[in-house]
């Protein structure tokens, strides 16, 4: 399948080159105005021109954005029929991608990726006579505006900003200053190369907690590629691990109906009813068409459906902000639960015959053992040829437990 769990992303190649002009020419006849926009990497003007190119081709209206975070984009394909950002999100700079977006700012669901994919196959007719056209939007001031009238911030917090090099460059640090917030800037320039890698985990990250420490900021924020990221740290300058933050989320806004992933944490049961969907903010995004008042997984994508549903770096920055004008953040986080993880990855030429063979629907979404106290997931690698297998449990050995059964049940599918 030609779309992974967030849209289309692999390395920059010739095969990337030629499904950027035809997913333009798919958006455009079933959506006459489509949205484009781009994150900061080298090779993402091109494919822009590709997509636009094949809006044009075939009769559509093309709004180029320009270089925004792809919340931007979700957010303002409500002026349009469809939203189209070009981003691998946190991957390395030789990656590229596609992401695709409804009018309310969700990912195309899975049946409309099944169904992009066959009009992929559709040769396209271009008519001289009825080709589209292209204009320039701003699509960053709508989207600031609407996060500002949502979020109140007390303009005497300091913050520390990272967007990596990232599209979150264009709107975070202004978005935060305009606030009265004093702010300091790092990789905060759309140069198109990462001075860190893009994920934002903690090994990259280890400056961010002594920079908290010697400038006495209140916090820090840090966003990936795309800005469709955001994870935190608090004023004693610790980086907070994506399911605390997901609780944090929670209990600040008082949502009682939470969609997460099968590999988020159980603590955040202990403050909202629950539904997992399988790992990717897509999946997480179409569940909260239906169900929820927020979601996110502890990757660091936030979903809050009063802005879009689609996961929103520079939203959740601000309203992080928010939560350190007025709580002790620190103090928060530790009065929380933690329960002991664990991860093991088993290498396996065979890890998605191996899923299949133990009923997954997907091998990648795999399989989830839950208990009272303790759960397991056994999925397949989208990557590499491993199984990963994640367990918790409210103690060590009920965490070492779980673990177990993952493993026999791995074993059981090798033998059957």
């Amino acid at each position: 399948m030609l779309f992974g769990s967030s849209g289309i992303r692999r390395k920059f190649d010739q095969e990337l080159v030629d499904t950027a002009l035809k997913i333009g020419t798919v958006l455009a006849s079933g959506s006459s105005d489509v949205l484009v926009g781009t994150d900061t990497r080298t090779t993402s003007p091109l494919l822009v021109h590709l997509v636009v190119s094949g809006i044009l081709s075939n009769g559509g209206t093309a709004h180029v954005a320009g270089i925004v975070p792809t919340p931007t984009v979700a957010f303002n394909t409500r002026r349009v029929k469809a939203g189209c950002m070009i981003t691998a999100s946190h991957n390395p700079e030789e990656y590229n991608g596609l992401k695709l977006f409804n009018p309310d700012g969700s990912s195309f669901t899975q049946a409309q990726q099944r169904e992009t994919e066959e009009l992929l196959k559709t040769p396209n007719n271009t008519d001289w006579q009825h080709l589209g056209k292209d204009c320039t939007i701003d699509a960053l001031t709508p989207h600031k505006k609407a996060i500002v009238d949502k979020v109140h911030i007390d303009p005497k917090i300091s913050v520390i900003i990272d967007c990596g090099n990232g599209a979150g460059c264009m709107l975070t640090p202004f978005l935060l200053s305009d606030a009265g917030i004093r702010t300091t800037c790092i990789n905060c320039n759309p140069s198109g190369y990462f001075a860190r890698p893009s994920e934002p985990l903690p090994e990259y990250l280890g400056y961010i907690g002594d920079m908290v420490k010697k400038t006495g900021a209140d916090c820090a924020v840090v966003h990936d590629g795309d800005a469709d990221r955001m994870i935190a740290f608090d004023k004693r300058g610790r980086y907070i691990d994506g399911d605390h933050l997901l609780m944090l989320f929670a209990k600040y806004t008082g949502a009682r109906h939470v969609v997460t992933t099968s590999d988020a944490s159980m603590i955040i049961d202990e403050v909202a009813e629950v539904h997992r969907t399988p790992v990717g903010d897509a999946y997480v995004s179409e569940e909260l068409m239906n169900w929820g008042d927020f979601g996110g997984e502890p990757s660091g994508a936030w979903i809050f459906p009063q802005i879009s549903l689609c996961p929103d770096g520079p939203f959740a920055a601000a309203l992080f902000c928010e939560i350190a004008s007025e709580w002790d953040i620190a103090q928060e986080i530790d009065a929380m639960p933690r329960y002991p993880i664990l991860r093991e990855s088993l290498y396996n030429d065979s890890a998605r015959a191996i899923l299949s063979i133990l009923g997954a629907s997907s091998p990648t979404d795999g399989i989830r053992i839950s208990e009272a106290d303790g759960w397991c997931l056994v999925r397949a690698s989208g990557t590499e040829p491993k199984i990963r297998i994640t367990a918790e449990g409210k103690n060590l050995e009920k965490a070492k437990a779980m673990l177990a059964k993952g493993k026999e049940l791995v074993r059981q599918g090798k033998t059957a």
